[in-house]
Parts: structure tokens; C-alpha cells; sequence
């Protein structure tokens, strides 16, 4: 978690940690690679400072690190880091915050 806390996203970007879809199926099956999808969740991980408006003032970021947010099925920028995939999306990108 260190590693990825040194990486810090310019302007209103946000790097997201995409959330491991399941290797099991609720009766316990094992499920092959090619039956798992691209789950589209994920946990934000670093936000940047935000991006200015036309008055330069800062515009607050829509999540903060930790959320658990709702991502779009294309897009972003996919980073790695020390092993370790991560994907960069636009603060306007992001389609929700998740709440549990």
C-alpha cells in the first residue's frame, strides 16, 4: 500500500485498484478464467488535488481514498506498479460511490 501511496495523480485524476473478480461461484464451483468478467468496482487509492475553473478556483473531488466506487467498463489509463495493476480515471470519470 506504500508503494502505490508514492504515486500522486495530477489534477483530478483518481488511481483505482479494480476489485478481483470471484474464482468461485456461490455453490462453490471453480470458475475458469475465461467464465470471469472485468468486475467494474474498485477502491480509490490516491486522489489528486482536483482541477481549477475558469476563475481558478479549486474544484473539490467528487471521491476520497478508500471509497469504493463504481467505474466505467472502458477507459482509464492502466498503471503498474511494482506488480501491482492499477488503472487512472478522471475525477468526472468515475460513475458512483458505492455505500455499504
Amino acid at each position: 500500500m506504500s508503494t502505490v501511496r508514492r504515486l500522486i495523480p495530477l489534477l483530478d485524476r483518481v488511481l483505482v485498484k479494480r476489485l478481483e473478480p470471484p474464482t468461485k461461484s456461490i455453490g462453490g464451483v471453480l470458475l475458469p478464467d475465461s467464465a470471469q468478467t472485468k468486475l467494474n468496482e474498485g477502491v480509490v487509492m490516491a486522489v489528486g488535488p482536483g482541477k481549477r475553473d475558469k476563475d481558478g478556483q479549486l474544484l473539490p473531488m467528487g471521491v476520497s481514498i478508500d471509497d469504493k466506487v463504481l467505474l466505467p467498463q472502458y477507459g482509464g489509463s492502466e498503471v503498474t506498479i511494482q506488480d501491482e495493476d492499477l488503472v487512472l480515471f478522471r475525477d468526472d470519470d468515475i460513475l458512483g460511490v458505492l455505500k455499504e
